[in-house]
């Protein structure tokens, strides 16, 4: 049987001598390609050392929310108080985080992310720091949560005229630091430099006024009054270096004189604050607050009012719009990551403190917001 010469058989072909015939620019770029190719190929496959940030849900501080069997309650509830009648909104904003330690997001969505204006691709280490893992970071943000809510309702209360008690007690000590084998958890700190403190704000500013010299640290053991003397150093806090002892601080208050229950499931971190203060305002005097309006924002809050910075404040500007909100409340010291970043048909107000967002929330109501203070580069 005869495989080969038979009549009007085309002659056979190498492949590779025709990609020799191929001109040399044209033989070059079609190498580029091929590896441009296999490149991106191995990019969608590979997992990456960064995180990606982007908007998450944003709850209605004076409306509902699920509570854990799936039930709309209100998500502020007060007990042992006159309460009235709310309306518009006054959000709280949330950041959603893709991706954790055990599993990175690819190449290929971070490059995705990089050209989304509402998205923000951060170090792994930033957001999950070594040695800590999924678990502990989640347990870290609830035990936040609860102390955010604690932390506004005595600034909501005190802002309403009641009075509230406080103690600073250490909940962990950060390891080689500062104030290791002095302090312990569990001390409650009464003093700085013979300064009587009330809230974690004013120790943290009181340590900063010693400029890196050792600070004096009353407090209390078991019952016991005592004195250490600790050396700060240089840290990085809420996104910011400054001097630190190297201690986490919870605020515990007595008994509020007016329950407040905060309902809000599966968020986590103290950047609600400020927003749930708003609410229990809201709640607990007569009048819409809002106006009707549809008002926006994120802070932290202590136990006095004073608003602090927060991490991704551009994802909750863009969070905060795509909900319907017109105004946002952010924080002052938060200003220098909002200019340029605020999406069409949102606009912001700087707020400092508790009182300045409850007089801002009014003047939007009333309709004279022109003249409230908005964020300005440097």
């Amino acid at each position: 049987m005869t495989l080969f010469d038979g009549p009007g058989e085309r002659p056979r072909t190498n492949p590779l001598s025709a990609i020799r015939r191929l001109p040399r620019r044209t033989l070059v770029g079609v190498v580029a390609l091929a590896v441009a190719l296999v490149a991106l190929f191995t990019l969608t496959l590979l997992p990456s050392t960064y995180v990606i940030q982007q908007p998450g849900p944003v709850y209605n501080t004076i409306g509902t929310a699920q509570n854990a069997d799936g039930v709309d309650v209100p998500l502020i509830a007060v007990e042992g108080a006159d309460t009235y009648e709310t309306g518009g909104s006054l959000d709280l904003t949330t950041v959603q985080v893709v991706g954790n330690r055990e599993q990175t997001p690819r190449w290929i969505e971070i490059a995705a992310a990089w050209l989304d204006p509402s998205k923000a691709v951060v170090p792994l280490e930033s957001v999950f720091p070594a040695g800590t893992t999924s678990e502990q970071r989640e347990e870290q943000n609830a035990v936040m949560m609860v102390d955010s809510q604690a932390d506004a309702t005595a600034a909501a209360l005190r802002e309403l005229g009641f009075e509230i008690d406080a103690r600073i007690t250490v909940a962990s000590l950060v390891e080689d630091s500062p104030a290791e084998g002095l302090l312990r958890e569990g001390d409650v700190v009464v003093s700085a430099n013979g300064t009587h403190i009330s809230d974690v704000t004013q120790l943290r500013e009181l340590i900063q006024q010693a400029g890196g010299a050792p600070v004096q640290i009353g407090y209390q053991r078991d019952g016991a009054d005592a004195t250490t003397t600790i050396t700060p150093t240089r840290a990085v806090i809420d996104g910011a270096e400054s001097w630190a002892i190297g201690v986490s601080l919870m605020t515990d208050y007595d008994e509020f004189p007016v329950d407040v229950h905060i309902q809000l499931d599966n968020v986590g971190g103290p950047s609600a604050g400020m927003m749930f203060a708003l609410g229990i305002i809201d709640v607990l005097t007569p009048g819409e607050a809002t106006g009707g309006e549809d008002i926006a924002g994120t802070g932290t809050i202590d136990g006095v009012g004073t608003v602090g910075p927060i991490g991704g404040i551009r994802q909750k500007l863009y969070g905060a719009r795509d909900a319907g909100a017109e105004w946002f409340l952010a924080p002052e010291s938060n200003c220098d990551q909002v200019v340029g970043h605020i999406p069409d048909g949102l606009s912001v107000v700087s707020v400092g403190t508790l009182d300045e967002a409850r007089d801002a929330v009014e003047a939007i109501a009333e309709g004279g917001a022109a003249d409230l203070p908005t964020c300005t580069a440097g």
